[in-house]
């Protein structure tokens, strides 16, 4: 299903998704090749940074990690909010921690990134003259966002407490749907000791395509690497795969 997105949104809709690379050139051939994505600068607050388009339609961005920040390459979604400065002191009083802003970011809005009491990083945006992602769903776009962490119910509280979700058990064992109005936004999955030491709690950014299977061939010719078998979900054929600098992301046939 294709959803329009360019108006207001509701407070704790995940509204954006952003990656901090290395090499910003080199990632913008990837995804342009494997998505479609055309590129126009963005705001510039914490280096070069650059907004992907398909079709004309913002659907992410992607900037320069700082040499000085050693953080991992991820992809990072962004909840919507109507007063940043007031989520991130909710923030910081349900446990969390605020590592980036609140800052303007140009005319566009006004930004912050922080993580949960658990560690998983989250960006906050306050849209002004640019809301968010314009379009999701579409084969090339974001679909889903998943907090992987070791005890989904925990993580649930804090985003309830901060964002006022509706917080539903299920579907299956240690899962969370996040939800606003009674409609789904993202998921948590408690892994428990499973949880990848290397990584720790996470989020994991799902994009629409067309074909899972030749989406995963392609991640592979264009650098990337596919670290699971395609298989089966109850929403769509999935594939687990990275771009040629690591950052994990998932691959969904809708």
């Amino acid at each position: 299903m294709t959803t329009e997105a360019a108006s207001p949104r509701v407070p704790g809709t995940p509204c954006w998704v952003s990656l901090m690379v290395h090499g910003l050139s080199t990632t913008q051939d990837f995804y342009g090749a494997l998505f479609g994505w055309e590129f126009r600068p963005g705001p510039q607050q914490l280096g070069p940074y650059v907004r992907a388009l398909l079709a004309g339609r913002e659907v992410a961005g992607i900037g320069v990690l700082p040499p000085e920040r050693r953080l991992a390459i991820a992809w990072t979604p962004y909840l919507a909010s109507d007063d940043a400065d007031a989520v991130t002191e909710r923030i910081r009083a349900c446990g969390g921690t605020v590592g980036v802003g609140p800052l303007d970011a140009d005319r566009a809005g006004r930004m912050a990134l922080a993580s949960d009491p658990q560690g998983a990083v989250f960006g906050v945006w306050q849209g002004h003259t640019m809301k968010g992602t314009a379009v999701v769903g579409e084969p090339g776009t974001l679909v889903w966002n998943e907090l992987v962490t070791r005890e989904a119910a925990e993580a649930g509280t804090f985003y309830e407490h901060v964002f006022g979700f509706e917080t539903e058990a299920g579907p299956g064992p240690d899962r969370v749907t996040l939800c606003l109005k009674g409609r789904p936004m993202a998921s948590i999955r408690g892994v428990g000791d499973t949880l990848p030491r290397e990584r720790g709690p996470h989020w994991t950014t799902y994009f629409a395509v067309s074909d899972t299977d030749a989406a995963a061939r392609r991640v592979v010719e264009l650098g990337g690497r596919v670290t699971g078998e395609s298989r089966e979900s109850a929403h769509g054929r999935l594939a687990v795969v990275t771009d040629p600098e690591g950052a994990e992301f998932r691959v969904i046939q809708r």
